[in-house]
């Protein structure tokens, strides 16, 4: 599935597939971003093809947030009515010295919550807390609930790669196909929105 986001901020083009294998192919002019979105897609199997510019002059804000809003309306969409979804999923991630728990709930609400050390500093061009913007406009768009909870770490290098496997990991087990619920909502409702 291939969509599109233009503002007068960025212009996004994005192949998403939540059911892959994990190939991706990045063009955002971002390094590090390339660099984490790989290990969602890796850890997640999730295919991704990303042509992105954005206003880098000023910053990489709108360019990770506008990939990020895009990417969770793909997911949502890709999922539709959530039959046979396990639905939940949850990973905890050693990455030498640091320990990340991430969980994720497809159960069509909002909710993101971030535990852990202050996400600072930069990487290159690319400022270290947008990758909390990035995680909840993921999971606002994706209408998910995504805990992470990063228990001890130091190196920021590590915590940030622990976060995005993590997710990718997390989103796999929950998007994944529960072989004895085939056909079957993952609620009492009856209903995923």
């Amino acid at each position: 599935m291939i969509e599109s986001r233009k503002t007068s901020e960025t212009d996004i083009k994005l192949d998403l597939n939540v059911r892959g294998t994990g190939n991706y192919r990045f063009d955002t002019e971002i390094p590090f971003f390339d660099h984490m979105l790989s290990h969602i897609s890796k850890h997640g199997l999730i295919d991704m093809d990303l042509h992105l510019r954005g206003d880098i002059g000023i910053d990489c804000h709108h360019s990770v947030e506008d990939t990020a809003i895009l990417m969770g309306q793909m997911i949502h969409k890709q999922l539709g009515d959530k039959k046979g979804i396990f639905r939940y999923g949850h990973f905890t991630i050693p990455m030498d010295e640091v320990l990340t728990t991430v969980a994720v709930d497809l159960g069509g609400r909002f909710f993101f919550k971030y535990t852990g050390p202050p996400i600072d500093g930069k990487f290159g061009i690319y400022d270290a807390e947008l990758s909390l913007e990035f995680m909840q406009k993921l999971a606002l768009n994706a209408k998910m609930n995504l805990h992470i909870v990063v228990h001890y770490g130091d190196n920021r290098h590590h915590i940030h790669e622990s976060i995005f496997k993590g997710l990718g990991k997390a989103l796999r087990q929950a998007i994944a196909i529960d072989p004895e619920a085939i056909g079957q909502i993952p609620s009492t409702k009856g209903m995923l929105e």
